[in-house]
């Protein structure tokens, strides 16, 4: 556990006697209403607010004991890439503003140099050795709003303000009036309180809204380049009337608090539609809310810039061109999926094709494409759509998921019989779908027959560009990629140092990593002889698939990632 300091400062206690700013008997008060205190303040500080010091006389006397320079910055004129070294965030919160940055030292205006701790977290923070400065509390207040904006208010303070002034232009898209006035739930602040959630939401780029009721709280997360980043709480208070409205606008039931819900409601905004899938589900404190967000936008529809290297794009457009056969994606949830199929149907769509899809649910809707919304609840799941669609005389086929032997056995077959099919499984990587197939039930044989493509992938944050920098790798380093250790002297990584256009993360936006396993022979023959998932990958990486791993290294070189973001989401090959 880490120790805090003392509020007490012995040295500077003192200082202070010797140079006349204290008596003993001063000095002794002043240590004893700190030591019997809560904590929250520090020497410096109750100085000032009991009236023993001024603001000037305290920073010049911390300057004079610490030897460190006492700069006024209320005119000075500070550089945006200086300011983008630290976090408004930090600077809020450790009261400080960065000043200068020479090589790798960054000069920063303090208010209390004796706060070791947070002079340590910024250096670790900004990757930067610190050189400190004392300014007047008043002026570094001054600085951060000048340069990073107004303060943050608290949450209650928050969303009166919100809810008191805010006209944002978004509406939502087929509502139903009969809902509205239930128990007071559409009452004008709350149906502003929600949509604001929602535009700062869509503004921010969040993919997924986290509503959590805690004991005396409810809690806000976004999640952004797939990380959760916490927001400002909504109060307590306001919980189940917010839970309401959104429950009212996704056509659930309000009563209902006991079982979990899920809906799906679009909302205007700035002239675009999105769409919201939204799940509830009750906790100890109140019913957790979660929305995905589906903005058409964002929706990346070509192959080139989905993250293939080339050759594995090739063979991908090779399997997707095929007159019949299987390809099967695979990776997590939220890993793009359900992107990269969208994106190959788009490519091959053709108005002499015929291509349908059953998804749960449709997440967007493409052109020229018939989608079904595959309905369990009443009967009409995957398998189900699935037999009706070869009825249709269909080309195509799309399978949001195979989730049982019976989805399985009708797409394989559906496959065999002069159809293209294409859907999604949950395995680790491409190898281990063979084996997958086989223990959901079907015949190694029909497995070996069918496939034709297996594409696993997952998404790895793109390194921002506002503050990316350079560093040459060590030979260990290379050494444990597996790469060369002979070019440690020509290659180049890179990483994000943080800065408010990443929120101080060092990334933004995400890239794909696709690790294609194009079926041969000698891979048909291995399902069929049932080979471990190690002997399949073996075969495939020796016919030359490039695995999640090789892909992510590819992405290191050329400057797009990073090693520990590559690390953190594939395996060691």
């Amino acid at each position: 556990m880490v120790q805090t300091r003392p509020a007490f400062s012995r040295s500077f206690q003192r200082y202070l006697i010797a140079k006349g700013y204290l008596t003993v008997d001063q000095a002794v008060e002043v240590e004893k209403a700190l030591n019997t205190g809560d904590g929250s303040h520090t020497l410096s500080s109750y100085l000032v607010e009991n009236g023993y010091m001024s603001e000037e006389d305290l920073a010049k006397a911390l300057s004079d004991h610490h030897q460190i320079p006492y700069i006024s910055i209320s005119d000075y004129e500070i550089d945006r890439e200086i300011l983008d070294s630290v976090s408004e965030d930090m600077a809020r919160r450790y009261k400080i503003i960065p000043l200068d940055r020479t090589d790798r030292v960054l000069t920063v205006a303090v208010v209390d140099p004796d706060n070791i701790h947070h002079l340590d977290e910024i250096k670790l923070r900004t990757k930067m050795d610190v050189m400190p400065v004392i300014s007047l509390p008043k002026e570094i207040e001054a600085a951060i709003n000048k340069y990073y904006g107004s303060p943050e208010p608290q949450a209650d303070e928050t969303y009166a303000s919100l809810l008191g002034d805010m006209d944002e232009d978004i509406e939502v898209v087929h509502e139903h009036e009969e809902d509205l006035d239930a128990e007071g739930i559409e009452s004008a602040p709350i149906i502003r309180l929600v949509n604001m959630l929602i535009s700062e939401a869509i503004r921010s780029r969040a993919s997924d809204i986290h509503l959590e009721p805690e004991e005396k709280s409810f809690r806000v997360r976004y999640r952004i380049d797939g990380s959760l980043k916490e927001m400002p709480g909504i109060p307590k208070k306001m919980q189940n009337a917010v839970i309401s409205r959104l429950k009212i606008i996704s056509e659930l039931d309000i009563a209902e608090r006991r079982k979990p819900q899920d809906g799906r409601f679009k909302m205007k905004l700035d002239n675009r539609v999105v769409d919201f899938r939204v799940s509830t589900v009750p906790t100890v404190h109140g019913e957790k809310v979660v929305m995905r967000l589906l903005d058409k936008r964002n929706l990346q529809l070509d192959l080139t810039k989905l993250g293939f290297e080339p050759e594995a794009l090739e063979k991908f457009e090779r399997a997707i061109r095929r007159p019949y056969g299987m390809i099967i994606v695979t990776g997590p949830t939220g890993s793009g999926k359900s992107t990269t199929l969208y994106s190959a149907l788009s490519r091959i769509n053709d108005p002499a094709k015929n291509i349908m899809t059953a998804e749960d649910p449709v997440e967007y809707q493409l052109g020229g494409i018939n989608q079904v919304h595959a309905r369990p609840d009443i009967g009409m799941g995957f398998a189900e759509v699935l037999r009706s669609f070869l009825r249709q005389d269909p080309d195509i086929i799309m399978v949001g998921e195979i989730r049982d032997h019976e989805t399985a056995s009708i797409s394989i077959k559906a496959a065999l019989t002069g159809h293209l099919v294409l859907s999604t499984l949950h395995t680790n990587d491409a190898p281990s779908s063979l084996n997958r197939l086989v223990d959901m039930g079907i015949e190694p044989f029909l497995v070996g027959a069918s496939l034709i493509l297996v594409v696993a992938q997952r998404l790895a944050r793109k390194i921002c560009p506002m503050c990316k920098e350079a560093y040459k790798p060590s030979r260990e380093l290379l050494e444990q990629l597996g790469v060369d250790p002979s070019l440690a002297g020509t290659l180049t990584f890179y990483e994000g140092r943080g800065c408010a256009n990443c929120s101080d993360t060092g990334y933004r936006g995400r890239l794909a990593l696709y690790e294609v396993m194009e079926m041969d022979e000698e891979l048909s023959d291995a399902a069929i002889k049932r080979l471990s998932n190690y002997e399949i990958k073996q075969i495939a990486r020796k016919n030359g698939m490039k695995s999640l791993r090789d892909s992510g290294i590819v992405k290191v070189i050329e400057g797009l990632t990073t090693v520990s973001e590559v690390l953190s989401v594939t395996f060691e090959n």
